[in-house]
């Protein structure tokens, strides 16, 4: 193993010998703003993720809920469709932020 580690960075040594051999500069990459992309959709990912899990939790709890007190189940679906809007409006919020920040 050691030995094809070793021939490995000779060999990368000799490629990048013969790329500047001519004297000529090499190009510069730009690399501002690579990853933007890729972080924007792994925060509005997550974001979702997050929400979907919350807005699961809520409905589980007040399928419960009913369950065990039948006569407010009225209430109880009021209180949780309040409280997955409210999930799902910061959601949408941390998406839209996420998505602005490629721009920046």
């Amino acid at each position: 193993m050691k030995k094809i580690t070793t021939l490995a960075l000779i060999a990368a040594a000799a490629a990048t010998a013969s790329v500047f051999a001519d004297g000529a500069a090499a190009p510069v990459a730009d690399f501002k703003g690579m990853g933007v992309g890729i972080g924007a959709g792994i925060v509005g990912g997550l974001a979702v993720l997050g929400a979907g899990l919350g807005i699961g939790k809520i409905g589980a709890s007040a399928n419960e809920s009913t369950a065990r007190q039948p006569e407010m189940g009225g209430r109880i679906f009021t209180n949780m469709i309040l409280t997955a809007a409210l999930v799902e409006g910061v959601a949408l919020f941390a998406v839209v932020v996420s998505l602005l920040g490629i721009n920046k």
